[in-house]
């Protein structure tokens, strides 16, 4: 029987592969379609999104609303990913739960989950990073976490372009931007609109909206984990073969 960590490293290596992938035709033309979509999508649902990122990204950098516990110092890989998946399984509830109620009440209330969900997923991120033993108030491991969001949420061209830079994270660190408005918050935010637009977007229809804000926000924040856990397993394993 494989240990747990042969059984993480295959893992993390399906992951690589996924990630590194070339764009196939079919993520071009589902990018063209994104794209096609947002320009039908009500000006007020855009202005919500860009401010809700962009202030996202500041309360990441700048912020300290997301960092409430110290770093987890102790613990096997086996015992540090419990507890990640236990957190994933209790963000995914709350997830649902926002997108069913705020979905149920129409286009205004659909709009309020947009803040809502971005938050959870950041709060998730900061947890993990500290359950697998990293120190969210060093600022190079809010950009990390940053960094994170984007490859769950982009599409395939940009998850090539965003997975390179943290495969090389020491390299990718010396040349980050150290001022907030310097961080490129307008393509991340346009990235983020055109990954979870259709779903999303069908939240805002009364009848539909509940189910649909259940099911997308449980899915996205799924998807979130997964990227989460292989990231963060990225960084673990380079530093045990660097002390080999």
């Amino acid at each position: 029987m494989k240990s747990y960590e042969e059984k993480a490293l295959y893992e993390l290596r399906v992951w690589q592969k996924s990630m590194a992938k070339r764009p196939s035709f079919t993520d071009k033309m589902s990018k063209s379609m994104q794209r096609k979509m947002s320009s039908f999508i009500p000006e007020k649902a855009h202005v919500v999104i860009t401010e809700a990122i962009k202030n996202m990204v500041k309360a990441v950098l700048f912020g300290s609303k997301f960092i409430t516990d110290v770093p987890l110092l102790q613990g096997s890989l086996q015992e540090r990913e419990r507890l990640v998946e236990e957190k994933v399984k209790y963000y995914k509830r709350t997830a649902a739960l926002s997108g069913a109620g705020t979905g149920a009440g129409g286009i205004f209330l659909g709009l309020a989950d947009f803040p809502i969900l971005l938050s959870l997923k950041l709060k998730f991120l900061f947890d993990a990073a500290t359950v697998y033993g990293f120190d969210v108030r060093d600022y190079k491991e809010r950009l990390y976490i940053l960094y994170i969001f984007q490859l769950a949420f982009s599409s395939q061209e940009s998850r090539n372009m965003i997975y390179e830079k943290i495969q090389n994270w020491d390299t990718t660190v010396q040349i980050l931007p150290t001022d907030v408005e310097a961080f490129d918050w307008r393509s991340f935010q346009q990235e983020y609109r055109d990954f979870i637009d259709l779903a999303k977007m069908l939240q805002l229809f009364p009848g539909i909206g509940a189910f649909v804000g259940a099911y997308a926000n449980y899915k996205l924040m799924n998807s979130l984990g997964d990227t989460a856990m292989n990231a963060y397993r990225l960084r673990i394993m380079e530093i045990h073969m660097d002390e080999k």
